[in-house]
C-alpha cells in the first residue's frame, strides 16, 4: 500500500540577517501509511511545529516535496490546500484553539460548516464521543483545560479527516488529565482507522503509537516501532 503522506528531501528555512537563513528542517524524510499513529519526538526548537505546518499547507517549505494521497501538496495551490485542510485534516494545538466566542458545540459545529456538511447531529455525536455529552453550550471559559481539549478533539474527529496533526496536545495539562485526553484521542483514530502525527517532547507517548519518529536539530534521525524505541 502506498503511504497517505510521503516527506522528501524537505528544507525550511527563514531569513536572518546573515548571509544564510537559519533552517528550521534540513531534509527532512518520512513515510506515513494509513491508519498509523506516529510520534514526533523532539526538544522545543527542534522542528516538529515546523513540519507538522508545513504538512497542514499553512506553510511553505523552502525547498523539497510532500505528497499527500499521492498528490504534490505545493502543486494544488493555496486554494486546493485551504479545502484538503477543511474536508481531509483535523489540527489539535497545544492551547487549544477554540474560539471563545462560540459554544463547544458551535466550534465543533463550524469545522462541519467549513467541509460542507452543516449537520447538527454530527456535533452533538462527536461532544458525546468525547464525554462532554450535556456540555454542549458551554462556552470556552466554562470549561476545564482538559474539557476545552476534548471539544479541540471532537472539533477535529467531526468531519471523519484523513489525518489529524496533533502539536504537544497535552502540553498545557497535567499529568493526570493529559493522559485521559491523549487515551481519549488515540481511541477515537483507533476507532475510525484516522492516522495520526502528534508532536511531542515527552517520550511517554511512546506507549500508544504504532511508530517513533525523532527529529534534532530540524532532521528525522531515528524512526522505530514504539515497542522497541529507547528514550
Amino acid at each position: 500500500m502506498d503511504p497517505i503522506i510521503r516527506v522528501i528531501d524537505l528544507w525550511k528555512e527563514y531569513p536572518t540577517d546573515g548571509d544564510k537563513g537559519t533552517a528550521a528542517l534540513r531534509g527532512a524524510r518520512l513515510e506515513v501509511r494509513s491508519g498509523e499513529i506516529i510520534a514526533l519526538l523532539g526538544k522545543s526548537g527542534s522542528g516538529k511545529t515546523t513540519l507538522l505546518n508545513l504538512l497542514a499547507g499553512i506553510d511553505r517549505p523552502t525547498k523539497g516535496r510532500i505528497e499527500v494521497e499521492g498528490r504534490d501538496l505545493e502543486a494544488m495551490g493555496e486554494k486546493g490546500r485551504t479545502q484538503w485542510r477543511r474536508l481531509r485534516l483535523g489540527f489539535i494545538f497545544q492551547f487549544f484553539n477554540l474560539l471563545p466566542t462560540l459554544t463547544a458545540f458551535e466550534n465543533v459545529f463550524l469545522s462541519l460548516e467549513l467541509a460542507g456538511r452543516p449537520d447538527p447531529q454530527l456535533a452533538v455525536q462527536a461532544l458525546r464521543d468525547v464525554g462532554l455529552e450535556g456540555k454542549d453550550h458551554r462556552y470556552p471559559h466554562e470549561l476545564s483545560g482538559g474539557e476545552q481539549q476534548r471539544v479541540a478533539i471532537a472539533r477535529a474527529i467531526v468531519k471523519q479527516p484523513l489525518l489529524i496533526l496533533a502539536d504537544e496536545p497535552t502540553g498545557n495539562l497535567d499529568t493526570q488529565t493529559g493522559r485521559q485526553v491523549l487515551d481519549l484521542l488515540v481511541e477515537q483514530c483507533r476507532r475510525a482507522s484516522t492516522t495520526m502525527i502528534m508532536a511531542s517532547h515527552a517520550a511517554s507517548t511512546r506507549r500508544c503509537c504504532d511508530r517513533i519518529v525523532r527529529i534534532v536539530d530540524g532532521a528525522i534521525v531515528e524512526e522505530a516501532p514504539a515497542v522497541d524505541f529507547e528514550p
